[in-house]
């Protein structure tokens, strides 16, 4: 595992489209089919790593509160499946029932789509507005495994408050961090 953090980069930037195979029902999706009307949550997230695991049931729980809000959630997996198999369709489909993701667990297979969202780490989150501009790119919250915070979604969920609200972008992002996506 190399620990990486997500790329600093200027926010403001439109989210690239894409199609790309949801493991949960077998279908292809866009990102304007899935865009949520008040905005949308982006995460590169994987089936293995122990900063995914260490949030997964906090980012669920938190999707579905977003959700709710009228903010989407969209998980993609941009792993490299011939070197980590426990990363493959079938096995993001299993990990997605087991956790009760209400959100499409899509699979990049080229990695082009990690690639134009600039993603480098797992979790990598990125959060739009409606209009499909990022204005948060960071971490979920504090906590990471073994440093004994809190996991509450707190970053994440004020940058999505904000939305809801109308109000600017949080002033100071602080980067998530986590493995590296396993590129090809």
């Amino acid at each position: 595992m190399a620990l990486t953090e997500t790329k600093p980069i200027a926010l403001g930037f439109k989210a690239p489209d894409f199609r790309l195979l949801d493991t949960k029902d077998n279908q292809w999706k866009t990102l304007d089919s899935l865009a949520g009307p008040k905005g949308t949550l982006l995460a590169f997230i994987c089936n293995h790593c122990p900063y995914v695991v260490h949030v997964i049931e906090n980012f669920v729980a938190l999707s579905k509160e977003l959700n709710a809000k009228g903010i989407h959630t969209i998980a993609i997996s941009s792993n490299d499946i011939e070197k980590y198999p426990q990363d493959r369709p079938e096995k993001m489909k299993a990990f997605a029932a087991e956790h009760g993701f209400d959100f499409p667990y899509l699979f990049d297979e080229s990695q082009s789509v990690a690639k134009a969202y600039q993603a480098e780490c797992t979790p990598d989150f990125s959060l739009f507005d409606e209009k499909l501009k990022c204005v948060y790119r960071g971490r979920m919250d504090a906590s990471t495994p073994g440093n004994g915070k809190e996991n509450n979604g707190a970053d994440l969920r004020e940058a999505a408050q904000r939305i809801l609200e109308g109000l600017t972008p949080i002033e100071q992002q602080h980067p998530s961090m986590g493995c590296n996506i396993k590129w090809k």
